[in-house]
Parts: structure tokens; sequence; C-alpha cells
């Protein structure tokens, strides 16, 4: 469970500095239902753009968002973008919920909060003395960093060289420190060795998104609850909720599945990969391009016992798709389908990793044979907002784009999608998947052999209630800004 013992002395400085800096902290029940945000609140917001540096956006951190870059505020449906049967070749409906729409363009910037916030108004960070550091493979770390200037803490962003150039620009404007690590996305230890050196330094926090509870907590309860918003809101008469498709990353993403299972018993929970790095499918290892994902090792937080199947997504997919839907040929071929301009404009929502979450749900429907009568969800973390410098890349070794390619890429790497590489996870491989856990984290990273156990045999004392702390946590968040004393004067 997460530590919410309180820290008097941290706490008092926090509470200053908020005073000092306006803020005010939004809790998880807003964050699932925006009605509940002070109207005052809601009238900054109306001036404020999406990604402007005021503390105001922490209450931005909702999959409610209205889609606009400036002075947005809240919608009962979370956008989405609906991927219909002429594009991905399957009769069932899938859903993806769109992360652009958060302060940064991912909704990281929500997982961070879940873990920074109860360090926060514990007092055991104290924004006085200690730095934030953000391990991550991309996004994490400028949520985490985002989410550190809001709440005026200093912050360190970790994350590999390989990354795109993007996340490399717009972080020199937010976080403290930069640290590149060697390597791509599957180079996860290399991070965590870079958050080994830094802790010798005491006043350097690690939130490491693999193993801070915050994470699925935050998922589990903003995210879960949001997937089941929009499946309500837009289902049709006899169609049922059948799956879930998350890639892993920080496996944060899969605690919403927690949510859905416990909301629509009988359906399915998978959890995807890059086929260059199958370590959940065949213990494999390997680089691969589908940026954000981070492999060879199995996340602290990910609830295994709770997942269905396993699917490996080839990174090449995920990129010739990302020129289909970012270039302007391919935007044609898609208009010659039938597809909407507001429809191909929506394409742009998904970023590598989220292609490949709808890549995932393809497979899944193949596999089940899933109807029009289902329906799976997932979520787009990112768009292409992204990844501008990755499609010039791919411009660049390819060739120009053309209107042949573009049905080419859709045909070999969309429409022709297998059931290879998928696993159907019995107990034991879930075992087997959950005991990958005790090589990264009980002998490389200190954590103890007894809470490993616990994950499998005590759901109900761990990952449940875990689930549950939103209402401790919400809890003093009231009190914190209670003391802070600026929602009073609002």
């Amino acid at each position: 469970m997460i530590d919410l013992r309180i820290n008097k002395e941290g706490l008092k400085h926090n509470i200053e500095k908020a005073k000092e800096n306006h803020i005010i902290i939004p809790t998880i029940a807003q964050m699932q239902n925006p009605d509940l945000i002070p109207e005052k609140i809601k009238e900054k917001l109306t001036h404020t753009g999406l990604w402007d540096v005021d503390p105001v956006n922490l209450f931005r951190i909702s999959w409610h968002n209205e889609a606009k870059e400036f002075g947005g505020l809240y919608q009962h449906t979370p956008n989405y973008v609906e991927i219909p049967s002429s594009l991905s070749g399957v009769p069932c409906r899938i859903l993806a919920m769109s992360g652009k729409w958060f302060p940064t363009g991912c909704h990281k910037v929500g997982a961070s909060f879940g873990c920074l916030a109860p360090r926060l108004v514990t007092g055991q960070f104290d924004a006085t003395y200690h730095h934030a550091v953000w391990p991550s493979t991309g996004n994490y770390c400028r949520g985490g960093a985002f989410n550190s200037k809001l709440l005026a803490c200093d912050s360190v962003a970790i994350l590999p060289q390989d990354m795109s150039k993007e996340r490399f620009d717009w972080l020199k404007s937010i976080a403290g420190q930069i640290i590149a690590t060697p390597g791509c996305e599957s180079n996860v230890k290399e991070i965590f060795d870079k958050t080994w050196e830094l802790k010798k330094d005491p006043s350097m926090m690690i939130f490491n998104q693999f193993a801070e509870m915050g994470n699925p907590l935050w998922h589990y309860n903003v995210t879960g609850y949001a997937l089941a918003d929009l499946f309500e809101a837009v289902k049709k008469p006899g169609q049922r909720l059948a799956g879930a498709c998350f890639t892993s990353g920080s496996a944060g993403t899969m605690s919403s599945g927690d949510l859905l299972k416990e909301r629509y018993p009988g359906m399915k929970l998978a959890v995807g990969e890059a086929l260059q790095c199958p370590t959940i499918l065949d213990n494999g290892f390997g680089g691969h391009r589908i940026e954000g994902i981070g492999d060879k090792h199995i996340p602290w937080v990910h609830n295994v016992k709770n997942t269905d199947m396993a699917i490996a997504i080839d990174d090449e997919d995920s990129q010739r798709l990302l020129r289909l839907f970012n270039c302007k040929e391919g935007q044609e071929y898609l208009k010659s389908l039938g597809m909407t301009d507001e429809q191909i404009e929506k394409f742009t929502w998904m970023g590598i990793s989220g292609i490949a979450n709808v890549l995932c749900c393809i497979k899944m429907a193949k596999y089940y044979e899933l109807t029009e009568d289902d329906v799976v969800v997932t979520v787009l973390t990112d768009s292409a907002v992204m990844y501008k410098s990755r499609v010039e890349e791919l411009n660049a070794q390819h060739g120009a784009y053309s209107a042949f390619e573009a049905e080419k890429d859709h045909a070999l790497h969309m429409l022709g999608l297998k059931t290879d590489s998928m696993l159907e996870l019995t107990y034991t491989e879930r075992k087997r998947v959950h005991n990958l856990k005790y090589y990264t984290w009980v002998e490389q990273q200190g954590m103890n052999v007894e809470d490993l156990n616990a994950q499998w045999y005590d759901t109900k004392g761990t990952w449940d209630a875990v689930h549950a702390q939103a209402k401790d946590l919400d809890e003093l968040i009231d009190a914190f800004n209670d003391e802070v004393g600026i929602l009073k004067t609002l």
C-alpha cells in the first residue's frame, strides 16, 4: 500500500510554498467527475491554455477535457477515436480514449500526479529540499516535470537518448535537469541504474512509475472510470464490453482494466508489448521502436494475476501506420475509403504506442472472433504531435509517400494482422510472468519477496487496498487545501 504517514516539518514547508504560489490540488474524485470542481476554478480555466505552466491546469488532469488548446472546460463523454470496420478489418467496435487533451498532450501527467501527490500532501516530499526524479521511457518524465513545475517543485527528468526530438525540446523549458540514458525504449535497466546513482544524494527522491503504487491508484480510479463512462455513453442496444487492451509501459494503465473487469465480468484484459522484445510472451529481449513502452522486465505495479492475454505487436506495423495517418497522401487514401475529414483528423490523435494499442485490439477481435455486438476499448497515451520528426525520418528512409504506399500499408500492417504472437494466459502462464518480477525487483531493486508473494496470494490486501486508498488521499488533499487557504478566497 501507499505510505500516507505524515511528516509534519515537510508538510509545513509544502503548505507555505503552496500559499506563495497560489496552488490548489485537485482530488481524485474531481478527476473522476469534473462536476465537483469549483466554478471559480472553471472560470479561470476558460482563459488558460491547455499547456500553460499555471497551477490551475492541475484541474485539467482529466479524461473529460474539451478538445481545445485554449479555454476548454469539460464534457460528459471523454474524447475518443473510433476505428471503423472499413479501416480495422474486424466487425467489432474499437474505441480508443484520447490522451491528447491532457496538459503535455499525454495521460502520463495523471500517472505522475498519482505518484507525487501522496508524498507532497503528507510532507514526505519536502518541496524546499527534495528534487523530484522522474525515470521514464518518455512521457512519464514529461508529465512529472510539468506537475513538478505547477506544484513549485524541482525536477529531474530521465529518459533514453533515442527518444523523439520533440520530447527533449519541450523538456528543456520545464525540467530542472534532463538526463539522457543509453539506448531506446527497451533499455529500462539503464534508467534504473541512473536512479541508484542519484539515490546517493538524499535530496533526490525517486518517483519510479514502474514501482509506485500511486500509478495504478490513479489509473484505476480515473482512467478506469473514464473508460466505463465512454462505453456507457456510446454503446448501442445489445452491445457488450468484450475486452480492453493496453501496451505494458509501466503497466499503470492495466489497472484501469481491473476496474473494468469488476464492472463488466467476462470481459478479457490483454497486455501488449513489442514483438521485437517479447518479455511477457516468451521471456524475450531486444530493442524496438514503439516509443513509451519499456521492456525486459515486468513492472512491479502490474497485477499479472488479472491479465488474460499477452499480445505482441511488430514495431514496423506501428511505424508504417504512423505515416499512413499523418502524411497527406495517406489521408487522401483514407478519404477514398469513405472516412470523413473529422475522422481523418482524429486519426492524428494516435501516437506510436496508441497505434500499437489499436493493433492489439484488432488482434484480440480476430482471436476471439468478436462481432458487431462487441466493443473493445483502449487508450491513446499521446498523439502524433510528439512524432513529427519520426514521420520525417520515415519519409527519408522509405522515400516519398504515395497513394499506392498508403494502400499497401493499410493492407499489410492493419488488415493483414494475424493471430500469431499471442498467448492466452493460463494460471501457470500468469504465474510465470509474475515470477519474472523477482529478478528485476527483488534481486536488483531491493524489493521484499514477501510483498511480491502478497501481490499474487493476497490480491485484496494489495491491489484492492491500493485502489481504495483514493478516498484516504482525497481527505489528505482536502486538508492540505484547507491549510493553504487559497480555495477559501476564490
